[in-house]
């Protein structure tokens, strides 16, 4: 381990491979992370500038095979990691199956809603004609197969979607496939081109821990700002420090360090004569007989980017692997004009976020970029707003980054506000890198629908096991658009209701003269008292909202559902009826876990069409298949 040092940061300390400095935010210098607070972990509220341990370019996708499946040794099990558990198990019996003699948890008991939430609740179906179902096909899951053939699926899905102006692109927990879509370039969308493969096969021949260890929670976005894919797969077993004995990404003609041998063709670093070491002393006298005991975990976790060089998904990337001092859990990426975005969470059994950014312009030409990150105590899940469309921020803008309030741990259920920061990064001077906030925006009251994440909900036929809701936070994604004179935020998330089931509560926010969200609708969606979870929202060009979701409770079979407004219609309410995507045909049984998230996003070629992906369950299915399926609303025409 060494020390380097570099203009303008306080402090360098390497770890592993990877570099990391930690930057006050008031630019006072600090002691080296180990010495900081819990255990190493890095100080809360201090800047965190991760390099890149190593980045290149790679060989078009669709020519990469599939890197070898070795499994990684999961180094947590059980809450305490977080909604993905384990590491990445490419082993199928690594997928969660309910074992004989367990125990189903019983139904959350219904909450007591206060009249100022129930207030909002929409109990019919817009009366506007629903969106029209334009395409739809089945993506990875049950019944699969594709040109690297068909592959084994684990729970929960974690889907992630993206479009861009020819292909369709999704993951799937620890999978990946790229779809046509009808256009210009081919003649009807779902045709698959590549996949299903392992999510680590987009860093074959990249070395180190990306290419070596396949991880679920990796997610897909289309960059429309840029026209580019980004994919970002996080690390969830550690990496000790000499699993990957190569130093970090060197510039052309850079020197290898002192102390290590030049290859062939490597400049190399003399280094200053030294004494020989002193003897080493003896070793201690054998321990007595008894247990052993526990060899202390040690190494870092990791951050897997991969950013196309255009807008085909089955071209090069540019690549980059980041190390990061805390368990990257349930990562959320969101477009900006100065950074990547990725806010991410420490565990289940901890109240903690890392905020991060990377170095967006850096990454979209291959350079050597690095990452700045914050440590957020105390906060529900963090969401970043993710810009939608062609039309930028104005330079300079802060993101906005939002959380819902209550704190499951603490069995808070319950809260009347939606929280926000505002977060800027100054690449040449990270100590001025900061999130400011939390600030209350004050809402309708709302109670987390079964009071939050992996708790027992949704009643299936035929069956005493329930699904999963993820209650306790904003969706992906947070949607950032501007549309004529103003600009908008959306955000959805699950909450309790007055009828029993479930609904989708949404909010349109909208950026004052500071720039700070105010609120400017909201309403919670749940006609029939069915359960309606799990949503995603997007908006197209003209302001359109459209959220997509799972749907369900007796005597239905969990679904997917589309429900849309537009721009100019009464505030507060989904006046479009409801649109059918998908309709279940069995019970999932071998796991609470339903998806743990979703996608809706729109497309790139006229900014009208939303594309959704969800699960669903065909009759016979023992696992979840998953359907992708397009919207447009009528007011909305093609082209910009």
């Amino acid at each position: 381990m060494s020390i380097r040092r570099a203009p303008r940061f306080s402090i360098t300390k390497a770890i592993g491979v990877g570099v990391v400095f930690l930057v006050s935010a008031s630019g006072a210098e600090l002691e080296s992370r180990a010495s900081h607070s819990h255990g190493g972990l890095p100080l809360v509220g201090a800047v965190l500038v991760h390099r890149t341990v190593r980045y290149d370019v790679s060989r078009p996708l669709a020519s990469q095979r599939e890197s070898a499946d070795g499994t990684a040794v999961a180094d947590c099990e059980g809450a305490g990691c977080g909604t993905s558990p384990g590491a990445s198990l490419d082993d199928p019996d690594a997928e969660q199956e309910r074992k004989p003699d367990e125990v189903i948890p019983p139904p959350t008991p219904p909450p007591t809603l206060s009249p100022a939430g129930i207030a909002v609740e929409q109990r019919s179906q817009g009366s506007r004609p629903a969106a029209p179902l334009l395409e739809s096909f089945d993506g990875l899951g049950a019944g699969f197969e594709g040109p690297q053939g068909t592959t084994t699926f684990r729970n929960p899905s974690d889907n992630s979607l993206a479009v861009g102006p020819d292909h369709i692109v999704q993951t799937v927990n620890s999978r990946i496939a790229v779809y046509s879509k009808k256009g210009r370039k081919y003649d009807r969308s779902g045709t698959v081109l590549y996949g299903a493969v392992a999510t680590k096969s987009v860093w074959a021949g990249f070395g180190g821990v990306c290419e070596a260890r396949n991880n679920g929670d990796a997610v897909v976005r289309y960059d429309q700002l840029a026209g580019r894919w980004l994919i970002v797969m996080p690390i969830f077993s550690r990496i000790g420090p000499g699993d990957f004995p190569q130093k970090p990404s060197r510039t052309p003609g850079e020197a290898i360090p002192p102390g290590q041998l030049a290859k062939s063709g490597e400049a190399s670093s003399p280094g200053t004569a030294a004494a020989l070491p002193a003897n080493p002393p003896q070793p201690p006298p054998p321990p007595e007989r008894g247990p052993k005991k526990p060899e202390a975990k040690e190494g870092v976790w990791g951050m897997c980017y991969a950013i196309s060089t255009g807008p085909d998904p089955l071209g090069t990337y540019y690549r980059y692997a980041f190390e990061r001092p805390l368990f990257p859990d349930y990562p959320r990426p969101a477009v900006w004009t100065d950074g990547y975005y990725v806010a991410s969470s420490s565990g289940d059994d901890v109240i903690q976020k890392h905020a991060c950014i990377a170095d967006r312009a850096k990454m979209l030409v291959g350079q050597p970029a690095t990452e700045q990150c914050i440590v957020i105590d105390g906060v529900n899940f963090l969401n970043n707003a993710d810009v939608e469309g062609r039309v930028a921020p104005p330079a300079g803008t802060p993101n906005i980054m939002m959380a819902a309030g209550g704190t499951q741990l603490k069995n808070i259920f319950d809260d009347d506000a939606i929280y926000f920061w505002k977060v800027h990064v100054d690449w040449n001077q990270p100590a001025n890198t900061k999130a400011e906030g939390p600030v209350k925006i004050k809402v309708a009251p709302y109670h987390y629908l079964c009071n939050g994440q992996l708790s027992s909900c949704v009643p299936q036929p035929g069956t005493e096991r329930r699904l999963d809701v993820q209650g306790d936070k904003l969706m992906q994604r947070l949607v950032y658009r501007k549309v004529g004179g103003h600009e908008s935020i959306v955000a959805a998330h699950s909450v309790a209701t007055q009828g029993g089931g479930g609904g989708v509560r949404w909010y349109e926010f909208r950026l004052d003269k500071k720039g700070d969200p105010e609120l400017y609708q909201q309403g919670t969606y749940a006609p029939e008292g069915f359960y309606r979870w799990m949503p995603s929202i997007a908006m197209d060009k003209k302001g359109d909202i459209g959220v997509g979701y799972s749907f369900g409770g007796l005597p239905d079979f969990a679904g997917l559902r589309f429900a849309a407004r537009r721009a100019g219609d009464p505030k507060d309410v989904l006046t479009l009826h409801e649109s059918v995507l998908a309709t279940g045909e069995a019970s999932q049984t071998n796991t609470l876990r339903w998806e743990d998230y979703t996608t809706t996003a729109l497309d790139p070629s006229d900014d009208c069409t939303f594309w959704y992906v969800g699960d669903y369950l065909k009759a016979g299915d023992t696992g979840y298949r998953t359907r992708i399926g397009s919207f447009r609303l009528p007011n909305c025409k093609g082209g910009r």
